[in-house]
């Protein structure tokens, strides 16, 4: 998307935690914007250049964060907005989008990038070997934007289809119990002998990443901070003496 105006808008995926997972793309896209939007904790993971002005805000607050994003960029200013992880997905650069749609044609004439960075999923995965090595799915858990039973139907449709399905806000304080629910859904559909990978802060400092079977998960494992990796009936561990097992889809199936 290009436009006539002077101001810029870049939306950034800082990848999933670790400054080692930052692209160079989107090192050098922060480094050239002259404001910085995003989540708080996000913002905290973005490198710091003197002059650089930084609005954090809630993470619930992703549209009006886009909005003033966006009249920033209008009114002439290099704004990056920045997401955990990959930008489109779960993420910022479609509450950029819809905030276009919805908004004044000023902001149909902008200059507005997307910068893609490392998804949770694809890190989360690369712990443990390659689990997304045939078809997969993600589905976030969040009811915020979407009513519980469409996460419902759309869980069972991915288990029955034979999809891996990697499963983003999976559990918060204020949605305790949603995690349990669709592992109770998915246990009437998958082998319990299914793996699951928990994968917190793949890449960060707190990472800890722990395997179990779909019959024995237990939902308090995960935070917001956890991607939730299950397999499908394909799905192999590889035992290796004295190391992790190996967690693999084949490339093929039957």
């Amino acid at each position: 998307m290009s436009g006539t105006l002077t101001g810029t808008l870049t939306v950034v995926g800082l990848g999933p935690g670790g400054p080692h997972q930052m692209t160079p793309e989107a090192r050098a896209a922060l480094d050239s914007a002259d404001e910085l939007y995003g989540y708080g904790p996000y913002l905290a993971r973005a490198p710091e250049r003197e002059g650089q002005v930084r609005h954090a805000s809630d993470n619930r607050e992703e549209l009006d964060r886009a909005t003033l994003a966006l009249e920033r960029a209008v009114a002439g200013a290099k704004v990056a907005v920045v997401s955990g992880g990959d930008a489109g997905v779960f993420a910022m650069a479609a509450a950029v989008c819809e905030a276009v749609e919805r908004g004044p044609e000023a902001f149909r004439a902008l200059d507005i990038q997307v910068v893609p960075g490392v998804t949770a999923m694809l890190a989360v995965a690369a712990r443990v070997g390659a689990p997304l090595g045939h078809d997969f799915c993600a589905i976030s858990l969040s009811d915020n934007l979407k009513p519980w039973p469409l996460v419902e139907k759309r869980l069972k449709a991915a288990a029955e289809a034979g999809f891996v399905i990697a499963l983003y806000n999976p559990i918060s304080k204020a949605r305790p119990w949603q995690l349990g629910a669709a592992f109770a859904l998915l246990r009437d559909v998958l082998p319990g002998t299914v793996p699951v990978i928990f994968g917190r802060a793949a890449g960060r400092p707190d990472e800890r990443i722990t395997l179990a079977t779909l019959a024995a998960a237990d939902p308090a494992v995960a935070d917001m901070a956890t991607c939730v990796i299950i397999g499908s009936p394909e799905t192999r561990l590889v035992e290796r003496p004295g190391l992790p097992p190996l967690v693999y889809s084949p490339r093929s199936a039957r």
